[in-house]
Order: C-alpha cells, then structure tokens, then sequence
C-alpha cells in the first residue's frame, strides 16, 4: 500500500486530531460539497434552457434553411429545385417568401412577418400540432387562409373565418423610385385574406408571425420567382451535416445552408456564454470555500512536526511526506465534492421527474425550470476541484517536507 496514502487516510480519520483542524476541516468539506452542488444544479438548468429554445423553435424550424448570402432573396429555377429534391438525403423542400407587412383588422393594426410557404410546409414542421384554434390548411375549397400567432390575434382581437371583416395585408409597391408616393392606393400594395387557425408556439413567434399560401405572398410582395428562403427536410435515415454538406457544395458558395442550430446561433450562443461565465464564477466560489483545506493542512503541519521529524528519520523521502499533506487535501476536498455531486444529481432528477421548482408563471411555455445532466459537466467539475485541491494545498505540503528534523526531535 501507499505509505503517503496510508499516513493521510489515518490523519483524515483520526479522532485525535487537534479540535480546531477538525472543525476547519469539516467546514471546508461542506463547502467544497455545497459549491459542487450548486455549480451541478445551475449548469443543468443553462443545459435545459438550451434543450428548451430548441424544441420550442424546432417546431416551426426546417432541418436545414437556404438562404443567399447576398442580399434577402434569390431567384428561384425549376433546374435548382430539381436538383435540390434529387440530391442525397433531401426529403421535401419548401419554397418561402418572407418580408414584413402591414396587417390591419377592423381600425386596428400592427406590422407582422408575413411568411409565404407552398403547401408541403406542414409535411416540413410540426407547426400543425401547435394549433389552439381554427385549421392549419392555408388552402380549402381553393380559398386561400391566413394562419396568425395567438399574440397577433389578441393584439388585433382577430375572429376566424370572418367574411365581413378580412384581414388586410399592406406592402410598399415597388415603384422603382426612391421616395414614396403620398397617395396609399399607390404607394401600398394591399390583399385581403381570411383568419383560418391560430398557433401558439414561442412568444416571439406567436407575437409577430402570420402563414399565408406563396402565391398570395408572390403577388402581395411582387416577387415574381424570387424566394427569400428555401427550407429542406432531410430524410430520418440520413445525417444533418452530410446533407449540409452536400447541399452546400451542390449550390455553391452564393448560398448559405443553415442547420437548425445555426439558425438560431446569436440566443444558442448568448446561452452558452452565460453558462460559460457562471462556471467560472462558481469555480472561484469553490476556490473560496477551498481555502479552509489550505489553513486546515497549514495547522496539521503545525500539530503534526514531531510525527513527520519521525518519518524523516526513519528514511521517509521529502516527496513522501509531501505527498501526505496533498493526499491529505485531496481527501477533504473529494470527500466534499463526492457528495456535492450526489446532492446535486438527485436535486436535479427530482426537478426532472416532480419538476419541485415551477416558473412561477401562467404563460410560461413550461410548468417547471427545464434541467438536463451532462457528463460533460461533472467532468468539467472533477476538473475544476482537482485543480484547485492542488493550488492550496501545494503550499502547505511543501512546508512539510521542508521541516528541520534536528529540530522537532
């Protein structure tokens, strides 16, 4: 057996260590656990946030979004859509016209983001199951339907299947000039369209968004065969990123392919920095809760001078009773981090299964804080503690091993 090991699992145990040791020793263990605790519980709920932001956006999502790199929109061809839907692990794609309109209602009205999609988007999204009101069909009958965000019908107190009173979409006419004629019959481009469902996804989305049909967007809008976006669905059997992959180079670099994360980079990204900045506030938190290892071996060095003089004499090595006091801390702080990361593991499972810690809200999109557990993070944890273990406790066992043995003989 390790002698060093050994010698410090007998000084962690023993009941007759000095008093004060004890007690400093203890209170750097609990918190070193409650440090462990809480840096596992809070990077679990910035996992589930994140988990949360892309289910909730992966609902009206594509699996991948062509967009130009140039400019908002493109010129659409029978020859690129063709290739597109030929091209490996491609399983439906959608044409979409996407702008801002002005959206009127009786006397009231907002400026919306009016989004033209052809009609295999619900085969694209799982929007049709977010329906609280009304149809998801855009077309039936061969009329053509408008589908609002729940935050827009309340805005504008929208009534569906309302004949008297359509809902009016406006767009500045593209004259070609630059000023804007003062007369509204011509300066705005206007159609009339009937409220056919409402959805209610993400605030945001629910808030400013309305789905009509391409042709009523390509007429409103004047597009001709220009397209803002195409959005690809890839088959189940096929992986993203080759798809991507494939895509891109098929396409050529005038466009950009984005996967679902990528859509959405700025909120993912501004996520993980936050996630990025609590570790490390955490991580000084532990340092903090660590120096009690430091004043605790400071003083077992004390206490224990004539106990290491004996072990010198008997031909321990300076590296062996070095390696005592670091074992010693390692210990202490291990012990504490062990059941920081049991406590803080079993909180986040009860928060996942009971869901204990509710939003506190009657519109939030979930009922309790959403947590999610990845290994990463435990490892990222372990790495932390074991870093900062051997920061305060590398001093004091360097006194240790640097003790005059003459003198405490």
């Amino acid at each position: 057996m390790n002698v060093s090991l050994l010698i410090a699992r007998r000084y962690f145990s023993s009941k007759k260590k000095r008093n004060i040791i004890s007690i400093i020793s203890n209170i750097s263990m609990i918190g070193v656990a409650v440090g462990t605790m809480s840096l596992i519980i809070v990077l679990s709920v910035f996992n589930g946030l994140e988990d949360l932001v892309r289910t909730l956006y992966g609902k009206s999502d594509p699996d991948l979004l062509i967009t130009a790199v140039e400019g908002k929109s493109f010129e659409v061809n029978n020859t690129l859509l063709n290739r597109l839907r030929t091209a490996p692990g491609v399983s439906l794609v959608t044409e979409v016209i996407e702008d801002n309109a002005l959206l009127q209602y009786h006397d009231r009205q907002m400026v919306v983001k009016m989004k033209g999609v052809t009609g295999n988007y619900f085969a694209q999204t799982n929007i049709d199951s977010s329906i609280v009101e009304g149809d998801h069909r855009l077309r039936r009958g061969g009329e053509a339907y408008a589908l609002i965000g729940a935050g827009v019908q309340h805005e504008l107190s929208i009534a569906l299947d309302n004949r008297f009173s359509p809902l009016r979409l406006l767009y500045p006419r593209n004259t070609g000039k630059r000023t804007l004629s003062m007369n509204p019959e011509n300066a705005f481009s206007e159609q009339s369209i009937l409220a056919g469902g409402v959805f209610l996804i993400e605030q945001q989305i629910d808030n400013s968004y309305v789905f009509v049909p391409l042709d009523f967007a390509e007429e409103l809008l004047q597009y001709g065969n220009r397209r803002t976006a195409l959005e690809v669905r890839v088959a189940e059997d096929h992986p993203v990123e080759e798809t991507q992959a494939d895509i891109q180079r098929l396409i050529g670099p005038k466009f950009k392919v984005l996967n679902s994360d990528e859509q959405h980079v700025s909120l993912l990204k501004a996520i993980k920095v936050e996630k990025m900045f609590v570790f490390i506030t955490f991580a000084f938190i532990l340092l903090i809760a660590s120096l009690n290892i430091f004043f605790s071996l400071s003083m077992l060095v004390i206490d224990k001078r004539k106990d290491i003089a004996i072990l010198m004499a008997m031909g321990a090595t300076n590296r062996t009773v070095r390696n005592v006091f670091l074992l010693e801390g390692a210990i202490v702080a291990f012990v504490g981090a062990i059941v920081g990361l049991i406590l803080g593991m079993t909180i986040c499972w009860l928060q996942q299964t009971f869901g204990l810690v509710s939003m506190g809200m009657a519109t939030s999109v979930v009922d309790s804080y959403p947590v999610k557990m990845q290994s990463s993070d435990i490892v990222l944890t372990s790495i932390a503690i074991i870093i900062i273990t051997i920061s305060v406790s590398i001093r004091p066992a360097l006194n240790a091993s640097r003790l005059d043995v003459r003198e405490n003989l």
